[in-house]
């Protein structure tokens, strides 16, 4: 029995010595049976290396374990696997089961009790003090006399928990954190390791559970090797050294005094000073001066260490396959032998998988996928998660959605347009629906679902409601198409996914296993069942074996540990991700750490610890390779934020003045070198691409490009891509004009449209023809968006208004109450139209239209209070102009000699009879903020209301047979503002201040006797009206325009219409939006897909509108 310890710097070849010691020992034919112990995440790799020294027929008689397969096997031997492990999933169900129910009890966590996160930080806290021999009763013993209260509290709180956790497991299950304790107890029983010697390989130190098994073995086996990366060994070790090798260190020292208090012999400790950079000088001076405090300087340039700067992560990516590619290929070596090490693999794992795809290079990226996202693991999720949202949209379709329910996808597709048209939830998916066609698709999608809810409905217990989920997944057949799935993705060579869905099954058959066993006959309802099963999946993650050997290894730094590698990349070496600092100290921080420490409680290193515990795994990563290291970072976030080099690249720089460096920022610089871009024949075309349009554009493009556009057009694999990229340089998407005999079958002889429509194709043809002549609509989906909105008020306005005047009551004698009792009978008379059953849908719709009776209330007395100031009335209200409307369309005749007919709605019409004649003015009533702008109209955006003028005038002079004359257009606002004031104001100053808010815009006729008319107490500014009567009765500052104004402006609109209508018959749908002021026309077009407008094509282009003062306007508008 002894103990020896093996140790050396990286690349010292203490793994190789031992496998040659035991190949010695087998050779000699000694009756010793030889155990390697190695990391769990290491054992492939270790029993591929033991192959490869011993062959495949020499290695009978050594076996290699982990600590985990190590307890497997004494307890195989001499007893102890009757009781079953329960899994880290059924350990959080156990926990949280337990914290919901102690609740009350707890002192600081009872807050978040149940919570996902915190019950699996709970479980690591527990996992710790088991790992570091601590029970239940030492925790309960402990002297909390000297420690702060909240120390103390969170002491109580895990030590309830924790007591609780072993009364309940214990009865049937064992804990794998239980699995060391209990091998160290069973080995004295165990013969197996009585002529065996040990060998501990790839460990830098080692927790109390696994101190106390070597300590047994020791006592057992003929001799206990334990090799260990460090320089030196010492017995007296500081825990306040910051070197490198601390870990191993304090590992060392602790093993000898182990095995000097056990009475084991330890003998003279093998130092291996071999390394296998003795032909490489630059990773040498690398290896023994990395992290030595007062290093050298290595004088020459360098050929095996190099730097690498990008501009952002894909270009790190790129740039490292083609480098690998470059060394693959000119230097010999074999994707085997490189491996990809990150400090931050989540950020990075996608595009090295989509990178090195196209660049042709097969990786294995080595990490646990989480399931939550396996479609398996949603159906079920989902499935109960639409019994605790009353049948959500998200979640049914998240259910649907999976491919699991044997839906088709057009069936699938139209039942959710269906389901968004019609706001479909609740009960409503237990009934017929209206369109027969979808009621099929809606039974196969609801049936199975309501029969399980049948059976899982109130409070049930894990048993039942596990067995009725797994009868449900059976009806639904998704075994059998899982088994498909897993037979398609091996025909097609995707054997990680074919062993991603074969494993997932069984890990949903083995958590209902483990609810079933921790809950017990425990009766819970659907919401809390959805919430243990997550907290289940949560722990689960799915280990994939490499499919194949020659492959580039891409791993994290933690999982990273190759002896077999002759170059490694080292990804994200930016401050922040290499080290990765530690951000969170868990459920005990430091400062309890450090407490808990001085007081005799060994726990797991704090943040500082664990900080040097990286920095020896950095140590580890970067000598890993034997010829070629290279480390590339970005400059840049995915944001575009700046991010500065790890602390690792200015050491480097430090200690290798002359280190080769490559930025990749320079390379679009002109004269760059276009070698480097050339390589797999995907990104090599990509890459040309973009060099030929710079070629287009008339930028430098290195020659060598010619070349390559010329091996390119050779081959028949690309000749077609290639010249679809050649005609792709003079390729626009903008749309020429259409053939006449299309737009007569679109719009026929004679075009029938409004004067809005006639707006729109102002701000972009495009739109127009799309909306109107292709006749595209959106997806209908029930909510109530902003034109909606403005329809319904508009529609809630024309009844109250109507009813005002047939009731013969007037506006002039309204009661508020009365308006306020009306409109909530009009509004609610509404919602049970169809139109209207959107705001029953949701609580959010519902308070909506309480908010609108609010605005609606405002308005109508607001225009109570207008048509009580003023000398005008109303005469008509929603007035529509147009064939078989009060008024006639009007007809425009184009210089083509073909008509245009508009028509349209006047949402109301005042009139004041004079001695001079009738005057009229149009009101329009608007749910947004619009105001009046002359430059609108000029240039075509707002023509509504000037083309209304013209609309009443002639018809209004037919029916009275006097002259008729425009008095004003104004926009009346439909709000209930919130306005600033102090709170002395009084009922009056505050319903001024909301008049003076919603103040009409417009334009009105420049006579001060017919402003008065309009605002009978206009005093200085009008509260009601845009205009200012000045002293001595003179118009002041207003928004006015004399007689003969009113007619050209009325002319430039006729005009601006006749040539809108003879554009739109030449079949002009050129994509050409306007833009004024940072406002475009694309910024509420739905159509942005379709005409694709993008200003950096060429052929594309805003038409940009000159911001005009009234003044320059009129001018225009004369033709001045």
């Amino acid at each position: 029995m002894s103990l020896r310890i093996i140790y050396g710097r990286a690349g010292s070849g203490k793994s190789t010595y031992c496998l040659n010691e035991i190949k010695a020992s087998l050779e000699q034919g000694n009756n010793i049976r030889h155990i390697i112990i190695v990391p769990e995440q290491f054992s492939f790799q270790a029993e591929k290396r033991l192959i490869k020294a011993l062959g495949a027929s020499g290695i009978n008689g050594v076996e290699v374990l982990s600590f985990r397969r190590l307890s497997y096997r004494v307890m195989e031997e001499v007893g102890g696997l009757v009781r079953r492990h329960i899994n880290p999933a059924g350990k959080s169900i156990l926990v949280y089961t337990i914290m919901e129910r102690l609740k009350d009890d707890l002192r600081v966590f009872a807050r978040v009790a149940g919570k996902h996160g915190f019950v699996n930080t709970l479980c690591g806290t527990i996992s710790e003090l088991k790992r570091y021999n601590i029970s239940p009763d030492a925790l309960a013993s402990f002297d909390t006399a000297s420690i702060s209260r909240q120390l103390s509290d969170k002491l109580h709180d895990i030590g309830l928990i924790y007591e609780e956790f072993e009364k309940r497991l214990h009865d049937k299950y064992i804990d794998t954190d239980d699995d060391l304790d209990l091998l160290a107890r069973k080995l004295p029983q165990c013969e197996l390791f009585e002529s065996s010697e040990i060998w501990l390989d790839e460990f830098s130190g080692f927790t109390p559970q696994e101190y106390a098994v070597i300590e047994k073995l020791m006592s057992k086996a003929v001799r206990v090797n334990i090799s260990l990366c460090t320089d030196c060994l010492s017995e007296d070790y500081s825990p306040e050294d910051t070197d490198a090798f601390l870990p191993p260190k304090a590992a060392a020292a602790k093993l000898i005094r182990l095995a000097k208090d056990s009475g084991v012999r330890v003998d003279p400790p093998v130092h291996l000073k071999d390394s296998r950079f003795k032909y490489n000088n630059e990773l040498a001076f690398l290896e023994s001066n990395l992290f030595t405090y007062l290093h050298g300087s290595y004088k020459e340039s360098t050929k095996h260490l190099k730097l690498y700067e990008a501009s952002n992560i894909f270009a790190e990516v790129e740039s490292t396959a083609r480098d690998i590619l470059k060394k693959c290929r000119e230097e010999g070596l074999r994707y085997r032998d490189i491996a990809v090490i990150t400090g931050d693999l989540s950020q990075y794992e996608k595009v090295i998988r989509v990178v090195f795809g196209e660049y042709g290079i097969p990786c294995f990226i080595d990490r646990k996928k989480d399931i939550t996202g396996h479609p398996l693991v949603l159906l079920v999720l989902s499935a109960l998660d639409i019994f605790a949202g009353n049948w959500s949209f998200e979640a049914v379709f998240r259910y649907l959605k999976t491919g699991l329910t044997g839906i088709d996808r057009n069936e699938l597709d139209l039942l959710e347009n269906y389901v968004l048209a019609n706001h479909i939830n609740g009960s409503s998916w237990m009934k017929d629906w209206e369109d027969i066609s979808i009621n099929e698709a809606r039974r196969q999608a609801a049936e199975p679902l309501i029969r399980l809810y049948g059976r899982i409905k109130g409070k049930n217990t894990g048993r039942e409601i596990c067995t009725a989920l797994f009868d449900f997944l059976c009806e639904l057949e998704v075994p059998e198409k899982l088994e498909r799935l897993v037979e398609r993705f091996t025909n097609d060579g995707e054997l990680d996914r074919a062993d991603e869905y074969s494993q997932v099954w069984n890990i949903l058959l083995e958590l209902l296993d483990q609810i079933v066993e921790a809950m017990g006959d425990e009766a819970v309802n659907v919401d809390t069942f959805l919430t243990i099963l997550s907290v289940g999946f949560g722990e689960y993650n799915i280990g994939l074996i490499p499919p194949a050997l020659e492959q580039v290894l891409v791993g994290s730094l933690e999982r990273s540990k190759s002896h077999d590698v002759k170059a490694i990349y080292v990804l994200g070496a930016n401050d922040g991700i290499f080290p990765m600092p530690f951000k969170q100290e868990g459920i005990l921080s430091d400062r309890d750490r450090e407490v808990l420490r001085n007081m005799g409680m060994e726990l797991a290193p704090d943040t500082r610890g664990r900080t040097f515990e990286q920095q020896h795994l950095i140590y580890t990563a970067l000598t890993a390779a034997s010829d070629y290291l290279r480390l590339s970072w970005c400059a840049a976030d995915r944001d575009g934020r700046a991010q500065r080099p790890s602390v690792i690249i200015g050491r480097l720089r430090r200690m290798f003045p002359g280190i080769s460096f490559e930025s990749g920022i320079l390379r679009d610089i002109p004269g760059s070198t276009a070698e480097m871009s050339v390589s797999a024949p995907i990104p090599t075309f990509n890459e040309l691409v973009s060099a030929i349009r710079q070629k287009h554009e008339g930028r430098y493009v290195d020659p060598l490009w010619e070349s390559v556009a010329e091996w390119y057009k050779g081959e028949d694999d690309w000749k077609e891509k290639y010249l679809r990229v050649a005609e792709g340089l003079s390729f626009t998407n903008q749309a020429g004009n259409i053939g006449q005999e299309r737009i007569r079958k679109m719009y026929g002889s004679t075009i029938h449209t409004s004067v809005s429509r006639l707006e729109r194709y102002f701000s972009c043809p495009f739109s127009y023809y799309v909306e109107y002549g292709l006749k595209a609509r959106e997806r209908k989906i029930m909510k109530m968006n902003a034109p909606d909105m403005g329809s319904f008020m508009h529609r809630v306005i024309d009844m109250f208004s109507r009813k005002v005047s047939e009731g013969g009551i007037g506006w002039r004698n309204l009661d508020r109450e009365w308006c306020a009792d009306e409109i909530s009978l009009i509004v609610d008379e509404l919602l049970q139209d169809a139109a209207g059953k959107v705001f029953l849908s949701t609580s959010r719709y519902k308070y909506l239209a309480n908010r609108l009776k609010r605005v609606l209330t405002r308005a109508v007395w607001l225009i109570a209070e207008h048509i009580k100031r003023s000398a005008f009335e109303p005469v008509g209200y929603e007035l529509g102009f147009g064939d078989g409307e009060k008024l006639p369309p009007i007809i425009l005749e184009l210089p083509s000699g073909e008509k245009m007919v508009l028509s349209g709605r006047i949402d109301r019409l005042d009139c004041l009879d004079t001695e001079e004649g009738k005057y009229f003015r149009i009101v329009d009533y608007k749910s947004g903020s619009r105001n009046f702008k002359l430059e609108d109209v000029y240039y075509g955006l707002q023509l509504q209301l000037i083309t209304y003028l013209d609309a009443v005038g002639g018809s209004l002079e037919t029916a009275y047979g006097k002259p008729v004359l425009p008095a004003g257009v104004l926009y009346f606002k439909l709000d209930d503002p919130i306005i600033q004031g102090s709170r002395e104001a009084t009922e009056e100053e505050i319903e001024e201040a909301i008049m003076k808010e919603l103040k009409m815009k417009g334009l009105l006729l420049a006579d001060v006797k017919l402003i008065k008319e309009m605002d009978t107490g206009i005093d200085g500014d009008s509260l009601i009206i845009p205009a200012r009567i000045n002293k001595g009765d003179v118009l002041g500052r207003s928004s006015a325009a004399t007689a003969e104004q009113f007619e050209i402006i009325k002319g430039h609109v006729r005009r601006l219409l006749r040539r809108l209508g003879e554009e739109i018959l030449k079949g002009n749908i050129s994509i050409s939006p306007y833009r004024r002021k940072g406002i475009t026309a694309c910024t509420y077009c739905g159509y942005m897909s379709i005409c694709q407008f993008d200003t950096r094509i060429s052929g594309y282009g805003y038409r940009n509108l000159q911001d005009r003062k009234d003044e320059e306007v009129w001018e225009l508008m004369e033709g001045k």
